[in-house]
């Protein structure tokens, strides 16, 4: 193209575009305002990025040329598959696994037998129309999941019930659609059916089983370097993609099962999490909704009364067959009407796998180009349904999942992390955000303790340097931290004020050096650091040390002592731990006597909480090399201490962290000392079973009084 001054431009503006530039900008701008300017009427932005893709395309004013952002597009579809499985709570998903199963049959079969009836006797398709028609009435594209990831409902059993069903019956769909195309090639023989059956065993025991191994070995290999987490998990998903249409299956499926496999390796709060869904939300899945509108064409309405009234037919059964399939379930299982209106919302929308098998059809002469059209029409319309119908009920089931929500303790969470190990601050503030209550407003406190001497003011400054690298860890998070920095006689007295002046709950502190018995944290001040913080500090405190990151944890193996429920801050840290539990994706193996399994699992029953927990007898914490017999280098190793004096105390925990490092050296390893009231100590001869939890704790009440009080009178004196 030529300028003004007979120049050539090095761009080509002329319509449509073909220039990536240009293309990607006016895209780009698309995905920025047509959700500002839609929001403004209440409508949602999935349906303005649809409706932009069709003003755009080639049947709308030809601004781009068609096919220029199939890419994108392309790994858009693939991104939100991706995504409905790594949001997946696992733990759930398999309770619920069997009612996915109950509706994946209904929003299969129904649409297949309905559309049959409909194509061969309204329509009077021939009978390979009629099958491949009725089965593309089956599938349906998770099109409305970002709004439900928006709204904050993914976890509900309605999302995890229907995210499960989409992909049993885009399988099935994309199976029949496999053996369609056989049959219509003639190849439709017993050596089919044999490399069929082989490629997908094969290609699902190398998405299920050897990705997280590798992925696993990877995180615990390269731990610092967040690009390269990304990266690799753009390539595991890309992969699993390629090799399921390698194995004769959609890539959708095999993006599905990446995040199913991945899931256990990206804890939900982590930065690689976060870095996933901006990217995802800001790009990828823009990019597939636009392409979207883009292969709708309106025309065809105007194309004649048969083409009409395919496209109503097509359109109307693919929403009333959903809709009774999402009914049918909400019945069986006594769902709310919120409940199966998602599930509607989520399964109406038909997109992807849809005109993936009409085009198959098309190309190969099974339908003609009114079927075609109808198709597009249908795409267009139950989009649009899907969404609205996803943004009005979430709202509704958003509100209600709010209301089901425990009343807030009387008592607000505050999280106070001493820092003094740059290289441990990332991995203690990541398990902050792990354990954290997702519903606290409170910030996390980041702490850094200057010892006051004539080196103070030189220490603040490479102190002040080390906390904006916290706040910068943090915001890849989103979390909310509040710095803090101080100078003090010691550590110890500096922990123990901060924690008295921030009304502290938890404590975190990093474990540097296990091979020390007496010098294990912050280095050496004075004697033992951590001796002297058990002493000054009462709230649940965690002694963590980190070999590598917790997402490359397998199993979660807890040890309890003996009378370890009757401990004042015993279910405030088993509530850390179910959180724990369902962040890094691990069993949580609890090693206790009987008396504390039945404490925990009606603790368990009575906060409703749904996690994968385990009991094993367990009487003496002597026996530690029996007990690293049963633990892998991939588990994460808790141990619940107790401070002297205390109700779960025995002789038996003396020297523990030495005999930890001994036979632990290898493992992620945190020890927690429960909350306390100051100076708990017991009566000779009285037994804590023998007792019920009030009067323990009224009579530990009247002796923390009885130690204030001589306390004082000693300072007197």
């Amino acid at each position: 193209m030529l300028g003004m001054n007979g120049t050539k431009l090095l761009i080509d503006i002329s319509l449509p575009l073909k220039d990536p530039v240009p293309i990607f900008a006016l895209v780009l701008f698309i995905i920025l305002l047509a959700p500002i300017i839609l929001r403004k009427f209440r409508i949602p932005s999935i349906i303005g990025l649809i409706l932009a893709g069709m003003l755009i395309g080639d049947h709308g004013f030809k601004i781009i040329e068609k096919g220029s952002i199939d890419l994108f597009g392309k790994a858009g579809l693939l991104y939100i598959m991706f995504l409905a499985g790594l949001e997946l709570d696992m733990t759930e998903f398999r309770k619920n696994q069997h009612r996915s199963l109950v509706f994946g049959a209904f929003t299969f079969f129904i649409p297949l037998v309905l559309g049959f009836v409909i194509c061969h006797y309204l329509l009077h398709f021939n009978f390979m129309a009629t099958l491949l028609v009725s089965s593309m009435f089956s599938t349906h594209t998770l099109v409305a999941y970002p709004l439900a990831s928006r709204l904050g409902i993914t976890r509900n059993e309605a999302v995890t019930v229907a995210v499960g069903g989409t992909i049993i019956t885009d399988t099935a769909v994309l199976l029949i659609l496999a053996v369609i195309t056989g049959a219509a090639a003639g190849n439709l023989n017993q050596q089919f059916w044999i490399r069929l059956g082989v490629s997908l065993t094969v290609f699902a025991a190398i998405v299920l089983w050897i990705m997280p191994m590798i992925g696993r070995w990877f995180f615990k290999k390269i731990k610092d370097d967040k690009t390269s987490h990304f990266i690799f998990v753009l390539g595991m998903v890309f992969l699993a993609a390629f090799l399921a249409e390698m194995a004769g299956v959609e890539g959708i499926i095999g993006a599905f099962l990446a995040g199913l496999a991945l899931n256990q390796l990206i804890p939900h709060t982590s930065p690689l999490m976060n870095r996933i869904e901006f990217t995802g939300n800001a790009l990828f899945i823009p990019f597939f909704l636009i392409s979207v509108g883009m292969l709708v064409d309106l025309r065809v309405l105007l194309r004649g009364p048969e083409a009409l009234m395919i496209a109503g037919v097509l359109t109307v059964m693919a929403l009333v067959s959903k809709y009774l399939a999402a009914t049918f379930t909400q019945l069986v299982f006594k769902y709310t009407l919120p409940q199966r209106h998602v599930i509607f919302g989520l399964s109406s929308a038909h997109a992807a796998a849809t005109i993936a098998i009409i085009l198959i059809g098309f190309n190969m002469g099974i339908i003609n180009e009114n079927v075609l059209n109808g198709t597009v029409i249908l795409i267009l319309i139950t989009c649009l349904v899907g969404s609205f119908v996803t943004e009005s009920a979430g709202r509704k089931l958003a509100i209600i999942e709010a209301d089901k929500q425990p009343e807030a303790d009387l008592v607000t969470e505050r999280m106070l992390i001493p820092i003094a190990n740059p290289d441990k601050m990332e991995a203690m503030l990541d398990f902050a955000v792990m354990i954290k209550d997702p519903n606290a407003k409170t910030p996390v406190y980041p702490l850094a303790v200057v010892q006051d001497d004539e080196e103070a003011k030189a220490r603040m400054t490479q102190t002040n340097r080390m906390m904006e690298a916290v706040v910068a860890h943090a915001a890849a998070t989103e979390s909310k931290v509040q710095v803090v920095t101080r100078i003090d006689l010691n550590v110890s007295d500096g922990i123990a004020r901060a924690s008295k002046e921030l009304g502290i709950t938890d404590v975190i502190i990093g474990w540097t050096d296990k091979t020390s018995a007496t010098d294990r944290i912050f280095g050496s001040i004075f004697g033992s650091t951590l001796d002297n913080v058990l002493q000054s500090v009462w709230e649940n405190l965690y002694v963590c040390d980190f070999s590598f990151p917790l997402n490359a944890t397998r199993r979660i193996v807890l040890v309890l002592p003996r009378n370890a429920e009757y401990e004042i801050g015993f279910a405030h840290y088993m509530q850390k731990m179910f959180l724990l539990s369902k962040q890094v994706g691990g069993k949580l193996m609890i090693y206790c006597e009987g008396a504390t399994q039945k404490f925990t699992e009606e603790l368990v029953r009575n906060l409703k909480q749904t996690v994968d927990i385990g009991f094993k007898l367990w009487h003496d914490l002597v026996d530690l090399p029996a007990l690293a017999y049963e633990t892998t280098r991939n588990d994460l190793l808790i141990v619940v201490a107790a401070r002297k004096g205390t109700l779960s105390y025995r002789p038996s925990l003396e020297g523990l962290a030495s005999r930890i490092s001994k036979y632990f050296a290898n493992n992620n390893v945190i020890l927690i000392y429960p909350e306390q009231t100051e100076i708990e100590y017991m009566e000779p001869g009285i037994q804590p079973e023998d007792l019920t939890l009030r009067p323990i704790q009224e009579q530990l009440a009247n002796l923390s009084k009885l130690g204030r009080a001589m306390k004082k009178i000693f300072r007197r004196k």
